[in-house]
């Protein structure tokens, strides 16, 4: 019997405790959402932390192919449930090799599952989540090439509000973000002329992999290997294409672009650099400037540039508006406003201070609720919007939605997931 026939056999013969969480949580407020989490690195800590902030969460369940990631996320897990008032994991809920994602969506008490594993991995894990029957959380990118993204979709219309799938695009919840966004499209800075988008950042860490395979190797530096994370355009520039995505209310007609590895230190293959030209309908013309290397942060902005203003948004450097109808949020533009009195009055350097509280509260409430919410087309539509930039860049030629969209393009990370037990 193939994984995939695997879990729907099990999911159907367990529908009826699986698939309607909500009716309980619905009559019972102080019940706790239990969550397994699969892949147990530090993006995982963060969604959990962020989760387990303002919900009642109990982790219930965590997989990942290596022993010492699942010793330490445990240690992690057993904190946040002491802290929740829950019991400690349970060992023989700890599932580690190839299979353990498997096994941890076979556990009757997990409710919803975080995945956040490798982008190569999410589209499988998504599927099989759920036909498990299991809320899901599913961090971005959705999947580092267009086939994934298209069985991702498939994916999603098959959900038909059964359970709720959110996705790792969180700036659509942070506020100043928001309400940036509000002001644009009632028409604070008038019709949208251009956008510049850039995300420039420090390179990732090499983590030591002395005596261990060269798969294991890549799948633990995922960042610096194409093949397992997409690169850094899909890791981190694809948060300013969902933005403009989510702004512009539409998805890019087609790309071209350019990017090397350039300043890269000798290991892995992904680029370190990209610059991208979108064209948008209504003659939106969009840049994208990306890069991933050395040790010193450049920043991240989304600027949108109207016939009455200017819109822009920084990680760190305000969000704002210039022009005709000034606003700003209040975000501090440098940290030399940061003052005694400042700090007294709630003054916050960061825009996205409350992204990941408010989306992960959100996820809990809707499972809670019953509102089940499907997020995964609209992020596979920003997924999409980020290979068709990539793919311009490498390969220097025109490449336009509708040829992406129907691309059989898959990218095999050619990994022996079996020597991992």
């Amino acid at each position: 019997m193939n994984r995939r026939n695997f879990i729907r056999n099990a999911a159907a013969l367990s529908a009826l405790t699986v698939l309607k969480p909500n009716t309980v949580f619905a009559t019972n407020s102080n019940s706790a959402v239990r969550v397994g989490v699969i892949g147990c690195g530090n993006r995982a800590t963060g969604i959990v932390s962020a989760m387990a902030e303002k919900s009642n969460i109990a982790i219930t369940a965590m997989a990942d192919l290596f022993p010492d990631r699942l010793k330490d996320f445990a240690e992690f897990a057993n904190d946040v449930n002491k802290q929740k008032g829950h019991p400690l994991m349970n060992q023989n809920s700890m599932y580690v090799g190839h299979d353990a994602y498997l096994k941890l969506l076979q556990n009757k008490d997990v409710d919803a599952v975080v995945i956040a594993s490798p982008g190569y991995s999410h589209p499988l894990m998504i599927e099989e989540t759920v036909a498990a029957g299991k809320h899901l959380y599913a961090e971005k990118p959705m999947a580092v090439d267009a086939m994934g993204c298209q069985e991702i979709v498939r994916t999603a219309k098959n959900i038909q509000g059964r359970v709720s799938a959110f996705n790792g695009f969180q700036l659509r919840y942070a506020t100043p973000y928001v309400e940036m966004a509000q002001r644009i499209k009632r028409g604070d800075i008038g019709e949208i002329v251009t956008v510049q988008l850039y995300y420039f950042s420090s390179g990732a860490k090499i983590i030591p992999c002395n005596g261990t395979s060269y798969d294991e190797t890549r799948i633990r530096n995922h960042y610096h290997f194409h093949e397992i994370s997409g690169g850094c355009y899909l890791d981190q520039a694809i948060h300013m294409i969902d933005t403009c995505n989510w702004i512009l209310d539409s998805k890019p007609l087609f790309a071209l672009g350019a990017g090397n590895r350039k300043g890269g230190v000798d290991f892995g293959n992904a680029w370190t650099n990209y610059q991208v030209i979108y064209a948008y309908p209504n003659d939106i013309n969009v840049s994208v400037h990306s890069s991933k290397f050395g040790d010193t942060f450049g920043g991240v902005c989304a600027r949108f540039i109207g016939t009455d203003g200017v819109a822009e948004a920084h990680y760190s450097g305000g969000v704002f508006i210039n022009g005709k109808n000034v606003w700003d949020s209040g975000i501090l533009r440098s940290t030399s406003e940061l003052t005694p009195e400042s700090i007294a009055r709630g003054a916050k350097t960061s825009s996205l201070y409350d992204a990941d509280f408010n989306k992960m509260e959100a996820f809990v409430n809707s499972i809670i609720s019953g509102h089940h919410e499907n997020q995964l087309e609209w992020g596979c539509d920003s997924t999409l919007s980020a290979i068709m930039g990539r793919e311009a860049a490498s390969t220097r030629e025109k490449v336009t939605w509708d040829e992406l969209v129907y691309t059989p393009q898959r990218i095999d990370p050619k990994l022996d997931m079996k020597q991992f037990t």
